[in-house]
């Protein structure tokens, strides 16, 4: 029996749950550099051992944890109904697939959640970060700068001599500034909760901010703007007195509708401003053509696939329509409407919508400025979804999943009902 107890013992341990993290988050945030040095079916199985090991912790800490509150309710309709898409799917295999990769990374990022507390995930991922962005300008300067070539395994273009974009070993400039802008709002906040020593936050803010810039993606302007007016709007509401915040609350929500309708009436100088004419140009043709079989399949789509595959119908129709070669909507909402109809849009919808106002009332009312990290994140991901499909899959879709967890181990209806068994009543503490 001791021989059965100990490697349960070692699942459940603290030690196995940090170097668990550790491992999750570098294969989630390196997937694609391991895939292009391995192969797919490399980075699937790393995935599917990962997952397989995150059920074994969870069993092992099945005393510790709550099945009505394992995951957010949206999060399993989301997921059921992409499964259920193979029945209706012109292509039942993909879909399975696909759907079992957006499983193994949901699985992932559950795991980590019920395992680390909100810093100890801000300090995991921001060690995770600093080695992955100061790989990516370590082979940026050696391709670049002492070779003056690129490098096509991993995408790096070579441009930092040049003055041009940079894509460190995330693929794309887009990729690599969606990363960058999620490593800075950890690196800040690691900074504010004093959790690395000044001189390290500094070093990481400079790394990721230099990174953002030198990538040139004009979703990082937008990005920074919309965490900046985040950040500020929620230390506006974290400063108001107890008794006022909740009118503070609603004049923030009135001024950023505002906001909204400005931007969409001003689209097309902002565009400008931006100078991605031609970039937005190929956007709206790609998402007319979307639209036309979204009209075709309107409540449930053409079945669930996340990236798109290159011979499947529509999406291959799509791109010969256009002469291109997408691999998504390039916006999320597009390609969930397009994969699941009006009904997954919905439950995508109430999944980030339910996540964005939990936490940020979570963020509104503790002192500590960790719990910031979370609305701040969802934002991020909220805004990327407008201008690139990440949070559907890989690194976008696990993040999307464990800050949708955090926010609802705080404030949920799972609380009562927990407190109805045991008798206890679930509070929130003003401050802490």
């Amino acid at each position: 029996m001791s021989d059965l107890r100990h490697p349960v013992r070692l699942l459940a341990s603290a030690e196995f749950a940090r170097a668990y993290t550790l491992v999750v988050l570098v294969a989630t945030f390196a997937a694609l550099p391991i895939e292009r040095l391995t192969s797919h079916v490399t980075s699937v199985t790393i995935v599917v051992v990962l997952a397989a090991v995150g059920v074994a912790v969870l069993f092992a800490r099945r005393e510790e944890l709550s099945l009505l509150r394992l995951a957010p309710t949206s999060l399993i309709g989301f997921v059921v109904l992409a499964l259920l898409s193979v029945f209706w799917s012109s292509a039942g295999g993909a879909t399975l697939t696909g759907w079992a990769t957006m499983f193994g990374y949901a699985v992932l990022a559950i795991t980590v959640g019920h395992v680390r507390d909100t810093l100890q995930t801000v300090r995991a991922i921001g060690d995770v970060l600093r080695w992955l962005l100061g790989a990516s300008l370590l082979l940026e300067i050696i391709a670049g700068v002492l070779l003056d070539t690129s490098i096509p395994l991993l995408g790096i273009e070579g441009n930092i001599a040049g003055g041009g974009s940079l894509q460190g070993i995330f693929g794309t400039r887009n990729m690599l500034g969606f990363i960058a802008v999620i490593a800075l709002i950890t690196f800040v906040i690691e900074w504010r909760t004093q959790s690395v020593t000044p001189a390290l936050a500094v070093c990481s803010v400079a790394l990721g901010a230099f990174l953002a810039l030198r990538s040139a993606s004009p979703t990082v302007i937008v990005l920074a703007a919309a965490v900046g007016v985040a950040t500020l709007a929620l230390t506006i509401v974290r400063h108001a007195p107890a008794e006022r915040r909740s009118l503070v609350q609603w004049v923030l929500g009135g001024v950023v509708a505002v906001g909204l309708i400005a931007a969409l009436v001003l689209r097309h100088q902002i565009i400008r401003v931006l100078d991605a004419g031609s970039d937005f140009s190929m956007r709206a043709d790609l998402w007319n053509s979307i639209l036309d079989f979204v009209g075709q399949q309107p409540v449930i789509g053409w079945g669930w696939m996340g990236g798109w595959p290159p011979t499947q119908f529509p999406y291959l129709y799509i791109n010969i329509l256009l002469d291109q070669q997408h691999r998504s909507a390039l916006n999320a909402y597009f390609d969930v409407v397009l994969q699941l109809g009006a009904a997954g849009l919905i439950l995508f919808l109430l999944l980030g919508g339910v996540a964005v106002v939990r936490s940020w009332l979570v963020a509104s009312v503790r002192r500590s400025v960790v719990y910031a990290w979370t609305p701040l994140v969802l934002v991020t991901l909220a805004v990327d979804s407008m201008f690139e499909s990440f949070t559907l899959v890989g690194v976008g879709w696990f993040m999307l999943v464990l800050c949708a967890l955090r926010a609802g181990q705080t404030r949920s209806w799972r609380e009562n009902i927990d407190a109805a068994q045991t008798g206890v009543i679930p509070t929130l503490p003003p401050k802490e």
